[in-house]
């Protein structure tokens, strides 16, 4: 469920992070040298194991880095040398599960051991964010268990503008404007009655499609739509996003989930 699937290519954004929120992905006629980084930054680990799509992780990698609270990131996961255990979430401020995968129950063979562990350390204080398929494992069965609710897909649903899995562009309401986002068979999600949510988008039939929402001390952000895709996604499918390429969005995301 990615958008991204198997041959993407990953582009890098020439731009500094302040200029990502005003205008879109693009190259200048000069780059400028990529800000230093401080070894004191907050630490953002995302999973990059074996999901479907090789650039998922490195595409959300390069948008925490350019973010405006820029962060250092290290890869988790099945084959990148680092587990996911208490330990190694003890470290950070931010875990990203990002899209990717076409088969829950496959990737959940590799998450159910760290499950514990995830809530725990959410619970504690830490932040979620999870990415079309990282939306659909914040929820149950199976999932993290993580949302004051459920996640369920939003192609084919009553009132979708999405019949199947084909990879589009999409309207929704954000925060009360209507903006346009890259889909590709991501969630749609369900949220308790009275509980401590704010949903930050829907889609056209109205249902949550980006909703952030407490968990203990901690915090998760889940997404349907992928607001971290940059040009590379729109070109190989031969995509148009009206608003222009921007990451916005996606920095908004991510300080709503990281934000007490």
């Amino acid at each position: 469920m990615s958008g991204a699937a198997g041959k993407r290519r990953r582009v890098l954004c020439g731009l500094l992070a302040a200029a990502l929120l005003a205008v879109g992905c693009g190259r200048p006629e000069a780059e400028p040298e990529p800000p230093v980084r401080s070894a004191e930054a907050p630490l953002a680990l995302v999973y990059n194991g074996p999901q479907g799509c090789a650039e998922c992780g490195p595409a959300v990698a390069d948008l925490l880095r350019l973010a405006p609270q820029h962060y250092r990131v290290e890869y988790v996961g099945p084959g990148t040398g680092k587990p996911l255990t208490a330990a190694v979430l003890a470290q950070a401020q931010l875990y990203v599960q990002p899209g990717g995968g076409q088969d829950l129950d496959r990737t959940w063979q590799d998450l159910d051991a760290s499950a514990a562990a995830m809530r725990d350390w959410v619970r504690g204080g830490g932040s979620y964010l999870g990415l079309c398929f990282g939306g659909y494992l914040a929820g149950r069965d199976p999932g993290f268990g993580l949302l004051p609710g459920d996640s369920h897909g939003y192609a084919g649903s009553p009132g979708s503008t999405v019949p199947d899995e084909r990879d589009t562009v999409i309207e929704v309401s954000w925060r009360g404007k209507p903006r346009h986002l890259y889909f590709q068979d991501g969630p749609a999600f369900r949220v308790d009655d009275g509980a401590d949510a704010t949903v930050l988008a829907t889609y056209s039939n109205g249902a949550a499609a980006v909703v952030v929402a407490p968990y203990g001390k901690g915090r998760v952000g889940v997404s349907g739509p992928h607001p971290e895709a940059d040009a590379s996604w729109y070109d190989e499918k031969g995509l148009t996003n009206p608003d222009g390429i921007r990451m916005d969005l996606a920095y908004d995301l991510i300080q709503a989930t990281v934000s007490r």
